[in-house]
């Protein structure tokens, strides 16, 4: 049986922290952008995604799921009604493979989990969703920790480069054109973002406006 996976998305007015380097509708664009690349590495993994949106979206090929709650309220009730194996995956990680996700889905612990940067958590699995549940925002990874003890939960951490990058910062832009090949470069390649390396430092500028980022 193939394993659910679900992911939140904010299609309207997201990655706010980019503002300085995308406008809205580039960051909207960017958003869509790097949920296709998950959504395409959660497919070759195997498992069966599903987007829980905070806006109606038109997607054809992928169930979508509109929640009028807050991000935890809408986890904890899907937890609450998912009686099987569940993958959870953040929108902003197109660094995500169908390897790394396995990797996690191929956990023997209760719950996988790989933490995000400032203790931020991007992918849990949970083999029981009804023995859990979601305390995003602040230092979730911790959070998680202290309520998969709760609930007698076994936990292992997952260390993932591929997992662990997500992108909300100007300086994160990096990575993406080092390390995907898929639709997230591809649009920051066509809006004019290249590689530049100042002072020992790899960054990015941005084409014709010359800014180095």
């Amino acid at each position: 049986m193939s394993v659910h996976a679900v992911i939140p998305f904010k299609p309207v007015n997201p990655k706010t922290r980019l503002s300085s380097v995308l406008g809205r509708d580039e960051r909207e664009e960017f958003a869509w952008a790097m949920l296709a690349d998950v959504v395409e590495a959660i497919q070759a993994s195997g498992a069966v995604p599903t987007i829980l949106s905070t806006h109606p979206l038109a997607w054809s090929q992928v169930e979508i799921e509109v929640v009028a709650a807050g991000l935890n309220d809408a986890l904890n009730a899907c937890f609450a009604h998912h009686p099987e194996p569940l993958l959870l995956v953040m929108a902003d990680l197109p660094l995500s493979s169908p390897d790394a996700l396995r990797r996690v889905m191929d956990t023997t612990a209760d719950i996988g989990i790989v933490p995000g940067r400032g203790g931020g958590t991007n992918v849990l699995f949970l083999k029981d969703p009804a023995r859990f549940r979601a305390d995003f925002y602040g230092v979730s990874y911790l959070k998680h920790r202290q309520i998969a003890a709760e609930f007698g939960c076994t936990v292992e951490v997952i260390d993932s480069f591929r997992l662990h990058t997500d992108i909300d910062e100007r300086e994160d832009l990096v990575e993406v054109l080092l390390h995907n090949s898929g639709k997230s470069r591809e649009f920051l390649v066509s809006r004019g973002f290249t590689l530049v390396t100042e002072h020992g430092r790899v960054g990015v500028k941005r084409h014709p406006h010359e800014q180095a980022l």
